[in-house]
This record gives structure tokens, sequence and C-alpha cells, in this order.
């Protein structure tokens, strides 16, 4: 049955099926701290919140969760940010299973490979390389909790928080997060990178590191150099602008040293890619800055990434055809290329289809509110935040109550696996037909 299955609809069923287990493991009276209880629904909640490495919860895991618990949540953040699909297909290579053309289909379009050659190769480099980065990580925030922890707490601390923001997904063991760390220069550089590096993008990672071995043979492909390209200026825009935004704002930049403004400046400029993690609270920050950060975090990360939202180049083929539109031209290009329709239609299709879904699912938001003291924009914030995997909020999360829960639930699945890879899972395959219709030039536009 699984074989008829398309790799969107394996992609859907591979990530549900990923949740249900870990719902039931955090369930278990093994997973919780004495005298702590979850619903069915927080469990979910959770259990959702990290395979789709999003960070938004519903409890607080460092007191809620026991060692095995947290353990559940760490795997799920893993599988989540590498896709389950991708770990199988490692696992059969290393049980010497042969794969086949249909599973390299399957992971190809997990990882957003645009070439099937190489696929089984760039599973084994894809899921090496995490682990190297992660290790990486481990040992340099070790500098920081060892100290503070213990030797064995701190390492373990050290392992769970560089997991975490490699793979965008924002939880920590501390129940305020990072912002006890807001001065801390160790955690403003290292935790930033890892989320980087985690929303780069598998695909654009690897080109960079074969144009860096060999320069002439291996030069940066167009996708490459455009998610590079909108990766930095989203990363200076929003550092820059939550800088001037929130300077001399007394409760977040206002009271720090200069130093330590940057560092906080930078760390929030970097976050919105999609990590979750904060080190300044975000329910006493100006309109402004919320206005930025929800615009950051819909755009989203590099597309293969761990990262979420509408992704980088979704969000510049839109903008440069919307504005190819406007001088007048007929083509849309990119570093002296054009770009195809098809690009620029399946562009437009995922930034309707994430629009539609983020407008109804906060509809549903304020439909199901009982709460008179969580504001309009304290759920716009949760929305885009749930829905682009972000994972970042005006700790209002704790504040819903069970069918928002819900809602959001389905937000940061369908955040995850993408609106179009759903849409695409659930509706009929295109039947080829020998009639083309005649083309309609009268329809008014604008």
């Amino acid at each position: 049955m699984l074989a008829r299955l398309r790799p969107p609809q394996l992609i859907a069923l591979t990530f549900a099926l990923t949740i249900l287990v870990g719902t039931a493991l955090l369930l278990l009276p093994v997973s919780l701290e004495p005298g702590q209880r979850l619903s069915v629904i927080q469990a979910l909640f959770m259990a959702t919140s990290a395979v789709c490495v999003t960070g938004l919860g519903v409890v607080d895991v460092g007191t809620t969760f026991t060692p095995f618990g947290e353990v559940v949540m760490l795997l799920l953040i893993q599988v989540g940010g590498l896709g389950l699909i991708t770990l199988g297909t490692l696992f059969a290579l290393a049980l010497r299973r042969r794969v086949g053309i249909t599973d390299r289909i399957q992971v190809a379009q997990q990882v957003s490979a645009l070439e099937l050659g190489g696929v089984v190769r760039l599973v084994r480099t894809i899921v090496l390389s995490s682990v190297l980065v992660e290790l990486a990580g481990t040992m340099l925030l070790a500098a920081v909790f060892v100290p503070q922890e213990g030797l064995g707490r701190g390492l373990y601390y050290a392992l769970f928080h560089a997991v975490s923001a490699f793979n965008n997904a924002g939880f920590s063991l501390y129940a305020t997060g990072l912002t006890g760390f807001v001065t801390n220069p160790l955690i403003n550089v290292v935790i930033p990178l890892l989320i980087v590096l985690g929303g780069m993008g598998f695909l654009v990672q690897l080109n960079v590191l074969a144009h860096l071995r060999n320069r002439r043979r291996n030069r940066l492909n167009s996708n490459s150099k455009l998610s590079l390209t909108m990766m930095g200026a989203l990363l200076l825009i929003g550092t820059v602008g939550f800088a001037l935004l929130e300077w001399n704002n007394p409760a977040t930049l206002g009271t720090l040293p200069l130093g330590e403004r940057l560092l906080a400046a930078w760390f929030q400029g970097v976050t919105p890619r999609t990590a979750g993690f904060n080190t300044l609270d975000y329910s006493v920050m100006g309109y402004g800055t919320l206005f930025l950060t929800i615009l950051l975090m819909f755009i989203g990360a590099n597309p293969g990434s761990t990262g979420g939202g509408i992704k980088t180049t979704t969000f510049y083929v839109m903008m440069a055809s919307a504005w190819g539109m406007v001088r007048g031209s007929s083509d849309t290009t990119l570093f002296r290329r054009r770009i195809n329709t098809t690009t620029i239609l399946r562009a437009t299709t995922v930034g309707l289809l994430s629009l539609g879904l983020v407008n109804l699912g906060f509809l549903l938001l304020l439909l199901l509110n009982t709460n008179k003291d969580i504001l309009f924009v304290q759920l716009f914030f949760e929305t885009i935040s749930a829905f682009a995997t972000v994972g970042l909020s005006m700790n209002t999360t704790p504040l819903l109550n069970t069918g928002q829960e819900a809602v959001l639930i389905v937000l940061m699945f369908l955040g995850r696996i993408g609106p179009l890879t759903f849409a695409v899972a659930f509706s009929r395959p295109d039947s080829r037909t020998l009639v083309r219709y005649p083309a309609e030039h009268d329809i008014l536009i604008g």
C-alpha cells in the first residue's frame, strides 16, 4: 500500500505517524515528572511542535518532562528536522538494503533535491554533516552550560540546545528560554550560527562546501546564490531593524550596554528565521518590532532546510515577477537567467495558499477565543509563528483553550510539510487530455 503512495502523500503520512507515536510516548508516566499531568491534546500539541520543529509549548519542557520525556522531545526534533524518509533511507543503507527508484524520488522531494542522481550519497552527506555540526555546537555550548549545570547535566543541556537550534526548533530546558543569557557572548554567537546553518538548506550547504573546495569545477548554482543573497539580506534587515526599533525601549535593549545591545539585536534579528529562541521578551516589544518579526517569520528560511515559512526563494520569485510586471517586462530574470513560468506559478501558489491558511487559522483563533485579556496582535503573532514553524510567542500559548490549541496543531503540521505538498498529496493526479481550450484575453486585472 505504501508503495502506491505519491511522495507528497508519503511525506504527510510519515510526519503524521511520527507525531502520533510521539504523543503516545509523551503520555507515558515515565515521561512526566511526579505530580505533572498532560491531556491528550497537550501531548499532541507538544509532539506536533517538536516534529514540526516549531518550539511553541503549552507546558514547560524542563519542569514537565523527566529526562526520558526530554529525550523523546529531542528525538522528535531530530527526526522532524531531517525528515523521517531521509532517516529511513539512511537506516536502509546501514542494513545494506537496496534503495529503489521510488525511494529515491521520495527522498529527493523531501530534501528538495532537483535531480535523482546521487540521492543516496546526498542522504549520507546530509545526515553526517548535520550530526557533525550539532556535535560542534554541543562542544561550544558546553563552555557555558557545564560551569553552570555540572559536567553531565551541562553536556546534556548543551546537546539539547545545539540540536534544537540547528533544527530551528527553539525548545529550551529553561522555563524562561534563553532570556537569562542575553548578555552571554557565546550563546549570542553559537546559537544564531547554528540557526543560520540549519536554515540555510542542505543542498545550499553542500554546494557552498563543494565550491570552497574547487571554485572552478564546482560553481554556485542559481538556487544557492539566491538563497544566500536573500538570507544575508533578511538577516541584515532583521538585525538593523530590531536595533533601530528597540534601541530606546527600557524593557528590551534600552538598559543594556552598547556591546550587549548589538548582540541582543543580532540574536533577535536571526531568530525569526524560524528558530524560536529569544533572549528578550516579545510581549514588551513595540508594534513596529512585532510587525517586522511577523514579516520575517512568514518569509522563513531557505528551501530544503530545517526551517519553515513560505521560503526565501518563493518570496523573491513572487516579488520579482510582480516588479517585472510593473516595469512592463515579459520575463522575470535572475543572475542573467530567465525564471520559467512554472516556477513563478508554483511560488505564487505557495504564497496564496499560505496566506489563505494563515487568515483562516487567525479567524478561527479569534472565533474560539474566550480570554478577553488576549490581544488581537497576540493571536496574529501566534498564528504566523505556528504556520511558519517559528515558535516565538508573546507568552500567549499557555493561555489558549483546547480549540485554539487544535488550530495551532493543524497550522504547525501544514506549515512543516508545506501547503502545496499537502494540497498535491490529497488531490487527484492530473489526467492528460488532448483538448486545450483557446486563451481568453478579455479578463481585466487590477
